[in-house]
């Protein structure tokens, strides 16, 4: 059984507006923003709205509405940073490997024979997030 979830995790904290955030894509269920501590340009995160602590606790509709807003940033990345494919990650619990314990999932534009940057806890320049959001955002106005 998995703990319950908290509230005042990062990623509520940003959905309430207490947390900064570089905001990529909103709808009525999902938001999209930029991974401060990126493994590659271009990584980004899609969470639902609604509190969900990871796949094993998040209501049906909540999850087929972080598919679909999941579909539109991959494709929107792969434009964005001309990329050759795309990882996408999801990581529930501790054991698993979940840092922050709101349903999110990573998306990664790849390129061939190049490693996804280790996860150091190390953050992004602002300037360099800031102009990855653009690119993405762009992607995604033209969709």
């Amino acid at each position: 059984m998995t703990a319950a979830y908290d509230p005042n995790n990062a990623f509520a904290k940003i959905l309430r507006g207490e947390l900064p955030a570089y905001k990529l894509y909103e709808d009525g269920d999902t938001f999209a923003f930029m991974d401060i501590m990126p493994r590659g340009d271009g990584h980004c995160l899609v969470i639902p709205k609604k509190p969900a602590r990871n796949i094993l606790d998040v209501e049906p509709e909540s999850l087929a509405a972080v598919c679909l807003t999941t579909q539109k940033l991959a494709r929107a990345v792969v434009k964005a940073f001309s990329a050759e494919g795309v990882t996408v990650q999801q990581f529930n619990e501790q054991a698993g490997g979940q840092v922050v314990f709101h349903l999110h999932v990573h998306i990664l534009p790849r390129f061939e024979g190049v490693a996804l940057r280790p996860h150091t806890g190390q953050m992004e320049k602002p300037e360099v997030l800031a102009a990855n959001a653009d690119k993405i955002r762009a992607a995604l106005a033209e969709a």
